[in-house]
């Protein structure tokens, strides 16, 4: 009898398994870590950004003053100041006991869907949408629905198409400088949609984690504030003090916040408590008041440099918006082009993007492609975006 077989042979996956799949980002990042890559393909922070003496002396004072109960465990809703500092922060008014700390943002989306979706239940998205909700969704087997977009977010006659006849469980949004096109709702735009998806008896999920990062103006009040029992938001940390925290936030009406709690605990029973009072440390004495402007000072030089050289360099043909904020910019190859095909050769060249089709549940555009601007300099991002720019020319059709 060889145990070697039988050993290999009983691993049955559930369903769910082969539903999980590899980021197209990450598996992007992996090629861009050659020496000599300038990368826009990643969608992390400028290291510059992070308050790294804030952090040292955080650190230092909670082991110093609290040790006993931040290396121990803790409630899972996630420590009471930190919570009552989240419900302050935001621009509406929020119970801090309608908020549960997540590990990142993206726990969240993970916790939503767990609560949310059943096999087979229908769950709609804009178009395009964030790679990692599409990740989070999947293992639970829904049925997901791109809804048409434009330069200002959803189309509401084509949401209320999309649930005629086929409801929905919910709606997942970005308002604010979106991942991956980097648009904005106006708020006319927030206004509509806020209106239909009460008509319709649609609850929403709106993402916000770079909502803060505004250049010229800050954007108009999140969905959450205009119907908060309609809606769960979702926000972090990860973009205004540091991403390896991995601490996130989710503000949820009372009628399913028990059972989002119960799935955290499931999941990871809670955040670590030590990371969570060195946040409550170093945001005391209205840090972020402070530190936020210097991340969107910088990242607006990043995207001014980023705009110049596509105009310098772009040949006839190539599309792409002016974001407001954020982190990235949205771009569309010449008529024939494919994202994806052009890439490797982009590689070979020195430079890195993230092709758009992985960002569509459905009919994706294999011209779109995402270009980050928040990691390289202004030097590099002339660098790169000239040496794409004639990768394109070389093979426009």
């Amino acid at each position: 009898m060889t145990t070697s077989q039988n050993s290999s042979s009983s691993w049955v996956l559930a369903e769910r398994a082969a539903l999980m799949n590899p980021s197209v980002i990450r598996e992007i990042l992996k090629v861009t870590e050659r020496p000599g890559i300038i990368s826009f393909a990643g969608g992390l922070p400028s290291p510059k950004t992070f308050p790294v003496a804030e952090f040292a002396a955080a650190c230092a004072k909670v082991l110093r003053d609290d040790a006993s109960a931040a290396l121990q465990y803790a409630a899972s809703e996630g420590l009471g100041p930190l919570r009552e500092l989240v419900a302050q922060m935001l621009p509406w008014k929020v119970d801090a006991a309608q908020v549960l700390i997540t590990t990142g943002s993206q726990q969240g989306l993970d916790l939503f869907g767990k609560i949310l979706i059943d096999k087979d239940s229908r769950v709609l998205v804009e178009t395009p949408t964030y790679l990692g909700a599409l990740q989070a969704f999947a293992p639970m087997q829904p049925k997901i629905q791109g809804v048409a977009c434009d330069d200002n977010g959803v189309d509401v006659a084509a949401l209320r198409d999309a649930v005629r006849g086929a409801p929905a469980r919910f709606l997942y949004v970005l308002p604010n400088f979106q991942n991956p096109t980097g648009r904005t709702m106006p708020e006319a735009s927030r206004v509509r949609l806020s209106q239909t998806a009460g008509e319709i008896g649609l609850p929403l999920l709106e993402d916000n984690p770079y909502g803060d990062l505004w250049f010229d103006a800050p954007p108009p009040l999140p969905l959450a504030a205009r119907n908060p029992e309609g809606c769960v938001y979702l926000g972090s940390f990860s973009k205004v003090l540091a991403p390896g925290l991995r601490l996130g936030f989710m503000v949820a009406p009372k009628a399913i916040y028990p059972k989002l709690l119960q799935a955290k605990q499931a999941a990871d029973l809670h955040t670590p408590g030590f990371n969570q009072r060195v946040v409550v440390e170093v945001m005391k004495d209205g840090f972020l008041e402070r530190h936020v402007p210097t991340i969107r000072a910088l990242y607006k030089s990043q995207r001014d440099a980023m705009l110049a050289a596509m105009q310098q360099h772009m040949p006839a043909g190539v599309e792409w918006n002016t974001p407001s904020g954020g982190m990235f910019l949205w771009a569309r190859l010449p008529q024939g082009m494919n994202a994806a095909e052009l890439l490797p050769k982009a590689v070979d060249k020195g430079v890195a993007f993230v092709p758009g089709a992985a960002f569509y549940a459905d009919h994706a555009d294999t011209r779109s492609l995402r270009l980050s601007f928040v990691t390289a300099s202004a030097q590099e991002i002339q660098t790169g975006i000239a040496a794409l720019a004639r990768v394109i020319a070389e093979n426009k059709a």
